[in-house]
């Protein structure tokens, strides 16, 4: 079992920055991805951004690209994401994911509780 905990999250004005934290915990050694994705109202998850956590591959969305920038401390197993110039349609509840295997195969995604951004105009 994994543990996520966001944080980071609040109302920001367009062109603004925020800092998303997110803690993992438990069964750490298992992960090999952690993430975030975000859900406005009346839409669907949508992924914003990945990192493996052996190497330094990332992967964003178009639209966050270029302002938005992932991270990660493995000695604290911490994930950040810097969020600049943000605009109104950043607007979402922002979630923290892990993706985990197992010896037996098998592959699991934890989600953190999320954290809302709020971007106004």
């Amino acid at each position: 079992q994994v543990q996520l905990v966001e944080s980071g999250g609040g109302l920001v004005q367009a062109g603004g920055s925020l800092r998303l934290s997110c803690e993992a915990s438990g069964s750490i050694f298992s992960i090999y991805s952690m993430g975030w994705h975000r859900q406005a109202p009346g839409k669907e998850r949508e992924l914003v951004a990945t990192t493996s956590i052996s190497g330094s591959s990332t992967n964003y969305v178009d639209s966050v690209k270029g302002r938005f920038t992932i991270s990660k401390d493995n000695a604290k197993s911490m994930v950040y994401l810097q969020m600049n110039s943000l605009k109104p349609e950043d607007t979402a509840v922002y979630y923290c994911n892990a993706i985990s295997t197992y010896r037996d195969g098998t592959v699991y995604t934890y989600w953190g509780q999320g954290t809302q951004v709020t971007v106004s105009s």
